[in-house]
């Protein structure tokens, strides 16, 4: 199948699918212009707002806005600070994962928090392109690397 073909059968697909939400909220017009402005949107924007969306806070988005408004008008540029962890972080915890954000990076942090099992225990932080792994899944990985990579037998 053709590249073309292929992307013309999705673009049916996804256009079906935003034209079955929109008619089941009677909103097809107001749909259509959003998705016109949404075309503008960062990668990042469209991210924030799919993850606001799957964790049901919608509903903040007006906050958000003003927010984000005011924090630009007053040139408060902190940074947004991905912390994945393999359970939810407690208060405290989410107090000194700020703090060393903080410091490390020499700004105010906000941490958005992630859950992932898979990382079995300790941390990923994520802020400015820069990611730091002290996960026990990638230890894990690391460990195995090494002993795979090690010669066994050389002394008998």
């Amino acid at each position: 199948m053709t590249t073309r073909r292929l992307d013309s059968e999705k673009v049916r697909a996804y256009t079906q699918a935003l034209m079955d939400a929109a008619s089941e909220g009677g909103r097809s017009e107001r749909d259509l212009q959003q998705l016109r402005h949404a075309i503008k949107f960062s990668p990042e924007m469209l991210g924030t707002l799919a993850d606001m969306i799957d964790a049901k806070e919608d509903y903040l988005i007006d906050k958000v806005y003003a927010e984000f408004r005011d924090r630009l008008e007053a040139g408060d540029f902190a940074i947004s600070v991905d912390v994945t962890t393999a359970v939810p972080m407690g208060k405290e915890l989410h107090q000194k994962v700020t703090e060393k954000c903080e410091h490390d990076f020499g700004r105010t942090c906000y941490i958005v928090e992630h859950v992932e099992p898979k990382i079995i225990g300790g941390i990923i932080i994520e802020a400015l392109g820069h990611r730091r792994d002290a996960s026990v899944r990638t230890h894990l990985v690391n460990i195995r690397k090494a002993l795979s990579s090690t010669y066994v037998g050389g002394d008998e």
